[in-house]
């Protein structure tokens, strides 16, 4: 079992990277952390907390982090996940409360307590891990491994340069990517071509209680057709932890750019070094057939535990 802290900010493509990481048989979700990003903290914390239950994720802790980014003004994504972050998904009110304490402090003290043993997954703006290796630099030697979901080496989708987690907080992405250790980059350039077509949604649709909750968040999230439909980007991050062989992996030196006036949050991607050591392994391309096999085999799983 590979141990893995979710770092997220739930967001339909981040409910559907958590409901992959509690049906894949190879991992153990040890804590959830939230940052406001898609929506503010409040809506992102309360929907990791009603996932943790609608999930059967046990009783892990579920800590909100940042509510936005370290220096500049909130960026947000309601007009693509919708006023409560879920599109058309609807979920209970969840009954347990969020962890005391912060993100920041659940992140440092989980690392601390198993060092070597998890794998840190950020799947939204980058806010709380920036803020965890500035307060105990440590953490850096202490993961794992950081794979996270942004940036993009040829395109931007909240901009024509920036992926949106990048420019939620660039300040924070340049921290993380010059801290130390080898960032595992899902960007755009992967995650696009993760897409919900008509004959994945038709996959999805004996799941039981999970299909009513998956079918409404994905159809909401654009146009499903045979061809094409919305790219369900969180979810790579996990299943690339899952199963490395999914993504092809080509090593970079990223720079985060912080100042630009059109080119704010975009990463710069240098697949040629030269004197510079590499600081992340960068997602070329996806295997997109095995990645859909990955995601419904753990979907059926859950789906007989959930009834």
């Amino acid at each position: 079992m590979t141990k893995i802290l979710i770092d997220c900010d739930p967001g339909i493509d981040d409910a559907m990277a958590l409901a992959l990481a509690a049906g894949a048989p190879g991992l153990e979700v040890v804590a959830v952390t939230t940052v406001g990003g898609n929506a503010d903290l409040a809506v992102t914390t309360r929907n990791a907390l009603a996932l943790r239950e609608f999930l059967d994720l046990g009783d892990i802790p579920v800590a909100p982090g940042s509510p936005g980014a370290l220096l500049h003004p909130v960026v947000r994504a309601d007009h693509v996940h919708g006023p409560t972050g879920l599109g058309a998904a609807v979920l209970p009110e969840p009954v347990r409360a969020a962890a005391d304490g912060h993100a920041v402090d659940v992140i440092i003290d989980t690392l601390r307590a198993a060092p070597g043993e998890v794998t840190l997954v950020a799947i939204g703006p980058l806010t709380n891990i920036a803020l965890a290796v500035r307060r105990e630099p440590r953490v850096v030697e202490w993961a794992r491994d950081l794979v996270i979901m942004g940036g993009s080496y040829t395109r931007g989708n909240h901009n024509p340069a920036a992926e949106f987690n990048m420019l939620a907080d660039p300040e924070a992405a340049a921290i993380v990517f010059r801290s130390g250790w080898t960032v595992k980059m899902l960007g755009l350039d992967v995650t696009l071509t993760a897409v919900v077509t008509s004959t994945v949604l038709d996959r999805m649709r004996p799941l039981g209680r999970l299909a009513e909750f998956l079918i409404p968040a994905a159809t909401s999230y654009g146009v499903i057709t045979a061809d094409g439909g919305p790219t369900i980007h969180d979810a790579c991050a996990v299943a690339y932890v899952l199963d490395p062989a999914l993504v092809t992996m080509t090593p970079a030196v990223v720079d985060v750019e912080t100042r630009g006036e059109h080119t704010r949050g975009m990463t710069v991607v240098d697949f040629r070094p030269m004197d510079r050591v590499p600081n992340a392994l960068v997602g070329t391309h996806l295997d997109v057939d095995r990645f859909w096999d990955t995601m419904l085999d753990a979907y059926g799983r859950l789906a007989e535990r959930l009834g």
